[in-house]
This record gives C-alpha cells, structure tokens and sequence, in this order.
C-alpha cells in the first residue's frame, strides 16, 4: 500500500502555497478598514537569512505580511516593532506596472500569527 502522502501528491488537483516564517517586525503594523467595515493590518517582517559559513554580514529578507478580521485587530493592539512572531499563511504574486515594465510583488496573506514573546510597551525596539 503506498503512503498517504505519494496518493495526494500523484492527484492533478491537489495545490499547496503555504508559507510559515518566524521572524520580527520591522516596523509597527499599519491597520485599517475597507469601506465595509473589515479591519485589514500589513506588516513588513524581517526573516533572517542564512549565508555562506564565515561571513560575518547577517542577512535578512523583509516580506510583506497582511491579515484580514479580528487576527488584524490583534496585531495592530499587540504588536509593534522588533516583536518576534511566527506567521503561517499563503504566498500571493500581485503583477503590476511600472512605467512600460512589467514588475511582481510577492506578499504573504496570513491566516495565523503567533506571538512568540511577552509583550512589550508599543513601538520600543527590541533588545
């Protein structure tokens, strides 16, 4: 009998876009409201990098992170710049242009965000 999981991935319509990162905050999240009412927060999280063995330059990517309802509400009360969470969520590609070029911009739209430290007097750097 194969695994479980050689039979879902050999299906055709089986699609998976999750993305987890831990990382922190690069700066306070920024909430908002649609026109109806949906509370909407984007942050920027800083994700380290690992680099080549001896170098002594730390390496970071910043991702772009949105969450939608009540999760948005929660970040933008409770958290703040340099705070340390772990996001689980989905990566989208938005296309766009720029003058006659074609550009992508990648964004993860988060469906849980864990809070990994106590918490912290808003807008305090981390130590």
């Amino acid at each position: 009998m194969p695994h479980r999981a050689a039979c879902v991935a050999d299906r055709a319509d089986v699609k998976m876009n999750q993305v987890v990162l831990i990382g922190r905050l690069a700066q306070d999240p920024r909430l908002s409201y649609t026109q109806e009412g949906v509370a909407v927060g984007e942050f920027t999280l800083a994700v380290g990098r690992p680099g080549r063995s001896g170098d002594a330059e730390k390496k970071a990517d910043f991702i772009d992170v949105v969450v939608w309802r009540k999760l948005a509400e929660a970040c933008g009360e409770y958290l703040g710049r340099g705070r340390k969470v772990a996001v689980q969520g989905h990566l989208e590609i938005q296309k766009y242009q720029k003058g006659e070029e074609d550009k992508k911009a990648a964004k993860v739209v988060a469906w849980q965000v864990q809070f990994l430290e106590g918490a912290r007097e808003k807008g305090k750097d981390a130590s």
